[in-house]
């Protein structure tokens, strides 16, 4: 299926782009073409930056083969290490801090014996959390499962609570979403219905999401909570260099640095043992930084 799925992921960062810069109304993304050292693939990185409402955005597809490292085959169970890898990734940092941060990735892999399988999913970190905006988030993600598979929905958000989660914090990088691996083909799933649900998965990421943009992007804020997004994108460069996945196997398997750290903020910052007043907001977000909250029924 490879050339299908990576003609339809090339179409949908073409849509999702066009959909992000009409919402964002003040900037334009820039591509940046480029190709494996070995030759065996590339990818189009598209950037947003200095926009009305995206501070710094990137919107990145791929399709590369190669080789991978003994390491990594032996941990995914490939007695063959060839592989085939396409995908876009997408991760956006506002400016606004009532505006959340968001990351979505859809993927495809295809090993040299043969196996085949999609990952990705969709997440939000909000630098304030609003309970109504956060239910109404996961009711679109479920809604995007339950046209697939009702089991979906609970199997994939409990994975994304588990996955998202700065362990060395004890919190979970935001409000969660939904996140999967390793959709193979089964006796009763075929890979083609695995394919369509990951493309609701990716479709349903623009009206979710410019919808919010469009909420919070008047809202005004203090040089305080200015300041509070700063510590929380500190968090998201926390989890994206230590612990994701997607960003370990990309430097290992010799992807292109830059586009791998796209999904790192243009600002960040560090204070040591920040603790927010008890009742604040900054206290009430952080009480919902964690796993297994009932988004849907809050």
């Amino acid at each position: 299926m490879k050339k299908e799925v990576e003609a339809w992921f090339r179409s949908f960062q073409d849509n999702l782009c066009a959909a992000l810069q009409t919402c964002d109304g003040g900037a334009v993304f820039e591509e940046d073409l480029w190709q494996k050292e070995d030759g065996d693939g590339g990818g189009r990185t598209r950037i947003i930056q200095n926009g009305l409402v995206l501070e710094k955005g990137g919107v990145l597809f791929s399709a590369v083969t190669g080789i991978l490292p003994e390491a990594a085959a032996r941990a995914l169970l490939l007695p063959d290490p060839q592989f085939f890898a396409t995908g876009v990734s997408v991760v956006l940092h506002p400016t606004n801090p009532m505006v959340p941060i968001a990351h979505m990735n859809v993927r495809y892999f295809e090993a040299g014996n043969g196996e085949a399988w999609f990952g990705g999913g969709i997440d939000l970190t909000p630098i304030y959390v609003d309970t109504e905006q956060a239910s109404t988030f996961h009711k679109a993600l479920k809604s995007a499962c339950d046209q697939h598979n009702p089991a979906y929905y609970p199997e994939f958000k409990k994975w994304a609570d588990d996955y998202f989660y700065i362990s060395h914090r004890r919190e979970t990088r935001g409000v969660g979403g939904i996140f999967f691996d390793r959709l193979q083909a089964t006796p009763d799933i075929n890979i083609a219905e695995r394919f369509a649900f990951v493309q609701s998965v990716a479709n349903t990421f623009a009206p979710v999401y410019t919808n919010l943009m469009n909420q919070n992007r008047g809202k005004t804020y203090t040089p305080e909570q200015k300041q509070w997004q700063l510590l929380r994108r500190g968090r998201y460069v926390e989890f994206n260099l230590a612990l994701d996945r997607g960003t370990r196997f990309g430097l290992e398997t010799g992807g292109r640095t830059e586009s791998i750290l796209m999904s790192l903020p243009a600002m960040a910052a560090w204070q040591y043992n920040y603790t927010p007043a008890d009742g604040s907001p900054e206290a009430k977000t952080l009480q919902f930084l964690k796993k297994d909250i009932d988004w849907i029924n809050l």
